[in-house]
C-alpha cells in the first residue's frame, strides 16, 4: 500500500514512541517525547487520564483517555498493545485553539486480569502522537475487588463497673479495596461526632471512656467495601453498678413503753442500688440496741396527818402530801384534797369575846415555851463544847473514809515471817486531808442495793482531822458492823467480793480472790506519815446501772477502789480481767469512771493516752492493768468498729451430783471468760449441788447482732427422752454482748427410761449463728464419774487478800531502790530504763513511763503486778543482767554512773 509523502514524519513519531515505550517509561506520571527541533508547546497534553479502577464480580471496567493536540491515541496493558479494534476512538476538534483532540476507550475484563493474577499487577497506559513528539499518560490499576468473610478478630462480651473504660476490638476481614468499618450499638449507628464519650482507633477498635448505665448494649462490628458488607459477632457489653448504703434511719421509738427494750434503725441498699448484676450492700442493713424508758408512777397520799388543836374558830384540821410515792416520769398527781378541816366541838361552839382571864392564860403558856427553848439551847452548847474538847485531842479516821473503822492486820505466823505487821504512831502530830469527798446516800434500806452514786458520804470542802489509830477488829466484824450504817448501802454484804487494809508509805497490796482483781500500792504511794484505810470491791453489774450506748459493751468486771479522795503521790495499778479479743482495728475500748455525782465518764481511750494523763493502761490478751492517782469506781467498755470484733465466752456443763428421779438437767452456762464470772458460777452450783460434767471452753461471739444457740443430739433413746419440744435453744444476742446480766445458761431436761439407767452419752453443741462454735461430746456414769470436778476447784491467790508492806512484793525492797538508782539516770550505752522496758516487751509505753519522776519504779512496779505471787524473779535477773551494768548479777546492781 502507498503511502502519502505527508504521513512519514507521522508514522516516523510512531514508531521512535514505540521504541520509547518498549525502552521502559515512568509508572504513573504522564511522559512527554519530543521529536528533536520540534516545538514543544504542540506536543499532547491529556484532559483526561485513565485511573484505578476494581473489577467487582464479573463486570468490565471502562477506561478512558483524552489528548491534545493529538493525531494518535492507542492504550497499552502491561507492556503490550491493546488491539486497534478493542479502542473505540472520538476526534474531535478544541473550539478555542483549533487543534485536533482525540478520546479513546477500551474496556478490561476480569479474565484479562486473572492472566496476570499473582505475577505482577494488571495495568493500562494511554500513549497519544503528534507531529511534534509523543506522549504518555499516568498508569491506571485495574484490581479484581473482593472481602473475604471472615474477621480476623472479633469483639468479645463484657461486664465492666460504671464509669470504667470500654475497649472493643475489631479487625476486619482481608479485602480490596481494604474494608471501611463503623460500629452499631443495637443496630443504630454509633457516631462519634455526636458522642465525645466514644472514638474509635486507627486499629478500628471502639472505646468507651467512661461506662455509662446507657452503654449497656450488643454491639456489632461492621466492615464493607465495593464488593460486600459483612457483620461479626454481637459483643454484649453490660455495664453494672454496685450496691451502696444509704444513710441510717433515726433510731425507731422504743419498743417497750415502760422498763428495758429495744430499739432499731436501718438502712437500704439505694445508693446506688445494685444494678445488672452489681454487688449487693455489704454488712447489715438493720441495728438494733437496748434501750430503756422510764416507767410513769402515780401518785399516791401519804398517810393523814394527827388532827390539829382545836381552834378559836372552832375547827381542827389535818394533812396529807402527795409523796408516798410522788408523781414522776408523768403519772398522774394525787386526786382528792391534800387538806381536810373539821369542826372540833360537834358545831356546839360559841364565839365569844375573850375576857381578861384568856389573855393571861395565853402569857403564860408563852412563858414557859420561852423557858424550854432556853434550856434546850444551854444543852446543845455544852453538848458541842464537850465533842470539841474530844476532837482537839482525838479524831477518828473514819472521817475520811466515810464511816470505815481502823482494820487490824493479824500478826504474823511462824510460817510467814514475812507479813509486816503495821502498829500506827500514836504519837504522830494529827495530820489533815484535802478533796472532795462524795456525798452519801441515806435511808433505810432493807438490801444493800448498788447505786450510782459513790461509796462514800460528803464530809463538805473543807480541811478534816485524820487520827491513826490502832487496828481493833476482825474482816467479818468489819462488814456486819459497817453494814447497819447507811452510808454503806453500796457495799456488797459479806467479804467474798470485798477486802480492805491499812497501808502507810510501805505500799502493799489487796486482792479479791479467785476474781483476777487486784490494786497494787507502790512505796512510797501513800505520803510517808499518813496511813489510809484502803477497800476494794467486786460489783454485780446487775447492781450497778452502767449506761452503754449503741454498739458497747462491758468487758470487765464493775471495780471499786477507795475511799476517793486521797492523796496519792505514785499511781497505784488496779488489776482485772476482761474478755475481749484485742484488736485495734475491730475494737475501740475506753475505760469508764463514776463521778461523784453518780454519772459514768470516758477518763481513758485505749490508744489514744497521753503521757502526762492521770490514767494510763496497759492491755493484754486476758488482763488489763490501770495506772491510776485517782481511786474510784471502773469498768472497761469496748464499741465493736466492724463484725470482726469478739468476746471470749466460757462455755461450761453442769449437772446434778445426785440423781434422785427420773429427770436429770444439763445446765450450759455462757459467761464472760474472765475469772470473777467462772467464780459466781461455781459459788452458784455448789448451792445447787451441781458438778462440772465436761472440761470448759472458750467461744468466740461476734458483734454480728445473731443469737447464740444451744442443741443437745445423739440422746439414746432406748435409755433417755429429751423434753426439749423444739430443735434448739437460743439466747438473744443483746443478753450476751451488753454484759450486765450474769448466769446466762440454758437448761436440756433428760428422763430416764429406768431408774437404773446410769450412763449417759450425748452431744451439746453451741454455735452463733454465722459464727463460732463448739460441740461437746457428753460420756459418763451420773452415779459416779467425778473427773472434772477438780478443774473448777478454786485456789487462793497468794493466800492472804490484804499483804502490807515488804511481803506483798516480789522484789526486796532494798534491791528495788539499787535497781531504780542504776536504771532511772540516762546511759549513752541503752543500759538504762528504756532498754530494761524492751527486755520486758514494755517497750510501747515508753513515753508514759518517761512522763513519771521514776521510770524505772513504773516498769517494776508494772512487772509486780502482772507475775504476782508466780512471778520468775530469775527471768527479771536475767533481764537486769544483760543491761551491761557493773556487778550485774542477781539484782545486785551497782550504783555507780553509767
Amino acid at each position: 500500500m502507498a503511502v502519502r509523502p505527508g504521513l512519514w514524519p507521522a508514522l516516523l513519531g510512531m514508531v521512535l514512541t514505540v521504541w520509547l515505550l518498549g525502552s521502559g517509561a515512568q509508572q504513573s506520571a504522564t511522559v512527554a517525547n519530543p521529536v528533536p527541533g520540534a516545538n514543544p508547546d504542540l506536543l499532547p497534553h491529556f484532559l483526561v487520564e485513565p485511573e484505578d479502577v476494581y473489577i467487582v464480580k464479573n463486570k468490565p471496567v471502562l477506561l478512558v483517555c483524552k489528548a491534545m493536540p493529538a493525531t494518535q491515541i492507542f492504550f497499552k496493558c502491561n507492556g503490550e498493545w491493546v488491539r486497534q479494534v478493542d479502542h473505540v476512538i472520538e476526534r474531535s476538534t478544541d473550539d478555542g485553539s483549533g487543534l485536533p483532540a482525540m478520546e479513546v476507550r477500551i474496556n478490561v475484563s476480569r479474565q484479562q486480569v486473572e492472566k496476570v493474577f499473582g505475577l505482577e499487577e494488571y495495568w493500562c497506559q494511554c500513549v497519544a502522537w503528534s507531529s511534534s513528539g509523543t506522549t504518555k499518560s499516568q498508569k491506571a490499576y485495574i484490581r479484581i475487588a473482593y472481602l473475604r468473610k471472615n474477621f480476623e478478630q472479633e469483639p468479645l462480651a463484657k461486664e465492666v463497673s460504671l464509669e470504667q473504660g470500654i475497649v472493643l476490638p475489631c479487625r476486619p476481614p482481608e479485602g480490596i479495596p481494604p474494608a471501611e468499618v463503623e460500629w452499631l450499638r443495637n443496630e443504630d449507628l454509633v457516631d462519634p461526632s455526636l458522642d465525645p464519650n466514644v472514638y474509635i482507633t486507627r486499629e478500628h477498635s471502639l472505646v468507651v471512656r467512661q461506662a455509662r448505665l446507657a452503654d449497656t448494649a450488643n454491639y456489632t462490628c461492621v466492615a464493607k467495601n465495593i464488593v460486600a458488607r459483612r457483620r461479626s459477632a454481637s459483643a454484649a457489653v453490660i455495664v453494672y453498678v454496685n450496691g451502696g448504703w444509704s444513710t441510717w434511719t433515726e433510731w425507731s421509738v422504743c419498743s417497750a413503753s415502760c422498763g428495758r427494750g429495744w430499739q432499731k434503725r436501718s438502712r437500704s441498699c439505694t445508693n446506688p442500688a445494685p444494678l445488672n448484676g452489681g454487688a449487693f450492700c455489704e454488712g447489715q442493713n438493720v441495728q438494733k440496741t437496748a434501750c430503756a424508758t422510764l416507767c410513769p408512777v402515780d401518785g399516791s397520799w401519804s398517810p393523814w396527818s394527827k388532827w390539829s388543836a382545836c381552834g378559836l374558830d372552832c375547827t381542827h384540821w389535818r394533812s396529807r402530801e402527795c409523796s408516798d410515792p410522788a408523781p414522776r416520769n408523768g403519772g398522774e398527781e394525787c386526786r382528792g384534797a391534800d387538806l381536810d378541816t373539821r369542826n372540833c366541838t360537834s358545831d356546839l361552839c360559841v364565839h365569844t369575846a375573850s375576857g381578861p382571864e384568856d389573855v393571861a392564860l395565853y402569857v403564860g403558856l408563852i412563858a414557859v415555851a420561852v423557858c424550854l427553848l432556853l434550856l434546850l439551847l444551854v444543852l446543845i452548847l455544852v453538848y458541842c463544847r464537850k465533842k470539841e474538847g474530844l476532837d482537839s485531842d482525838v479524831a477518828d479516821s473514819s472521817i475520811l473514809t466515810s464511816g470505815f473503822q481502823p482494820v487490824s492486820i493479824k500478826p504474823s505466823k511462824a510460817d510467814n515471817p514475812h507479813l509486816l505487821t503495821i502498829q500506827p504512831d500514836l504519837s504522830t502530830t494529827t495530820t489533815t486531808c484535802q478533796g472532795s469527798l462524795c456525798p452519801r446516800q441515806d435511808g433505810p434500806s432493807p438490801k444493800f442495793q448498788l447505786a450510782n452514786g459513790h461509796l462514800l458520804s460528803p464530809l463538805g470542802g473543807g480541811r478534816h482531822t485524820l487520827h491513826h489509830s490502832s487496828p481493833t477488829s476482825e474482816a467479818e466484824d468489819f462488814v456486819s458492823r459497817l453494814s447497819t450504817q447507811n452510808y454503806f448501802r453500796s457495799l456488797p454484804r459479806g467479804t467474798s467480793n470485798m477486802t480492805y487494809g491499812t497501808f502507810n508509805f510501805l505500799g502493799g497490796r489487796l486482792m479479791i480472790p479467785n476474781t483476777g482483781i487486784s490494786l497494787l500500792i507502790p512505796p512510797d504511794a501513800i505520803p510517808r506519815g499518813k496511813i489510809y484505810e484502803i477497800y476494794l470491791t467486786l460489783h454485780k453489774p446487775e447492781d450497778v446501772r452502767l449506761p452503754l450506748a449503741g454498739c458497747q459493751t462491758l468487758l470487765s468486771p464493775i471495780v471499786s477502789c477507795g475511799p476517793p479522795g486521797v492523796l496519792l503521790t505514785r499511781p497505784v495499778i488496779l488489776a482485772m480481767d476482761h474478755c475481749g479479743e484485742p484488736c485495734p482495728e475491730s475494737w475501740s475500748l475506753r475505760l469508764k469512771k463514776q463521778s461523784c455525782e453518780g454519772s459514768w465518764e470516758d477518763v481513758l481511750h485505749l490508744g489514744e493516752e497521753a503521757p502526762s494523763h492521770l490514767y494510763y493502761c496497759q492491755l493484754e490478751a486476758g488482763a488489763c492493768y490501770v495506772f491510776t492517782e485517782q481511786l474510784g469506781r471502773f469498768a472497761l467498755v469496748g464499741e465493736a468498729l466492724s463484725v470482726a470484733a469478739t468476746k471470749r465466752l466460757k462455755l461450761l456443763l453442769f449437772a446434778p451430783v445426785a440423781c434422785t428421779s427420773l429427770e436429770y438437767n444439763i445446765r450450759v452456762y455462757c459467761l464472760h471468760d474472765t475469772h470473777d464470772a467462772l467464780k459466781e458460777v461455781v459459788q452458784l452450783e455448789k448451792q445447787l449441788g451441781g458438778q462440772l460434767i465436761q472440761e470448759p471452753r472458750v467461744l468466740h461471739f461476734k458483734d454480728s447482732y445473731h443469737n447464740l444457740r444451744l442443741s443437745i443430739h445423739d440422746v439414746p433413746s432406748s435409755l433417755w427422752k429429751s423434753k426439749l419440744l423444739v430443735s434448739y435453744q437460743e439466747i438473744p444476742f443483746y443478753h450476751i454482748w451488753n454484759g450486765t446480766q450474769q448466769y446466762l445458761h440454758c437448761t436440756f431436761t433428760l428422763e430416764r427410761v429406768s431408774p437404773s439407767t446410769s450412763d449417759l452419752a450425748c452431744k451439746v453443741w453451741v454455735w452463733q449463728v454465722e459464727g463460732d462454735g463448739q460441740s461437746f461430746n457428753i460420756n459418763f456414769n451420773i452415779t459416779k464419774d467425778t473427773r472434772f470436778a477438780e478443774l473448777l476447784a478454786l485456789e487462793s491467790e497468794g493466800g492472804v487478800p490484804a499483804l502490807v508492806g515488804p511481803s506483798a512484793f516480789k522484789i526486796p525492797f532494798l534491791i528495788r531502790q539499787k535497781i531504780i538508782t542504776s536504771l532511772d539516770p540516762p546511759c549513752s550505752r541503752g543500759a538504762d530504763w528504756r532498754t530494761l522496758a524492751q527486755k520486758l516487751h514494755l517497750d510501747s509505753h515508753l513515753s508514759f513511763f518517761a512522763s513519771k519522776p521514776s521510770p524505772t519504779a513504773m516498769i517494776l512496779n508494772l512487772w509486780e503486778a502482772r507475775h504476782f505471787p508466780n512471778g520468775n524473779l530469775s527471768q527479771l535477773a536475767a533481764a537486769v543482767a544483760g543491761l551491761g551494768q557493773p556487778d550485774a548479777g542477781l539484782f545486785t546492781v551497782s550504783e555507780a554512773e553509767c
